[in-house]
C-alpha cells in the first residue's frame, strides 16, 4: 500500500495497528516536523493519534509489511524476514 498516495481508511489503519500489536503512538514518525509542531507533548487519546495519522499520512512509520495475518514495521529491514 502506498499510503502517502492513497491514505488508508480509519478501519484499515486500525486493522494495521491491530496486526502490528502496537498502540497508535508507536506508529508515529515522531521526528516529522508536523508532529513536533502540532502534537508533541500533548496528552492525546488513541483516537486522536489515529486521526492525526489519517490527516497527515507522512506521520505513519514505514515501511509496513503485511503477510497473511502478520505485520511488522520494516525497520531495520532484517525484521521483515520474521514474517515471510
Amino acid at each position: 500500500i502506498e499510503y502517502l498516495k492513497e491514505t488508508p481508511t480509519r478501519e484499515e489503519l486500525k486493522n494495521i495497528i491491530d496486526l502490528l500489536e502496537i498502540n497508535p503512538l508507536e506508529l508515529v514518525r515522531k521526528n516529522e516536523q508536523v508532529w513536533k509542531d502540532n502534537y508533541k507533548g500533548k496528552d492525546l487519546s488513541d483516537e486522536a493519534i489515529v486521526e492525526a495519522l489519517l490527516t497527515h499520512p507522512k506521520l505513519i512509520e514505514r515501511p509496513i509489511v503485511i503477510n497473511n495475518n502478520n505485520a511488522v514495521i520494516g525497520r531495520p529491514p532484517d525484521v521483515i524476514k520474521t514474517i515471510i
